[in-house]
């Protein structure tokens, strides 16, 4: 049970725990911040138009150029409509 929760995703990205911790703790934080954005963006419009947007394209380029390729973890998550799911 140990490994399956702390250990088997971090390795299938690659990663050990520390590393998967600090870059899962990294997204939540920039998810965090585009998430107050689209709120402002939701009350007043003209305000933070592409801050949630941004925030999103640099999170998928940067999960999906770093992560490894190949790994059967994210091979398994292409859908056949074309959408693709990640994991952190």
């Amino acid at each position: 049970m140990f490994k399956k929760l702390f250990i088997n995703h971090p390795k299938s990205v690659n990663e050990t725990y520390i590393q998967h911790f600090f870059t899962a703790m990294s997204f939540s934080m920039k998810l965090f911040k585009a998430a107050i954005a689209c709120f402002i963006h939701a009350l007043v419009p003209g305000l933070c138009i592409k801050t949630g947007s941004k925030a999103i394209t640099e999170l998928h380029v940067k999960m999906v150029t770093f992560r490894v390729k190949g790994s059967s973890e994210v091979t398994s998550n292409t859908q056949s409509e074309g959408s693709i799911e990640y994991m952190i």
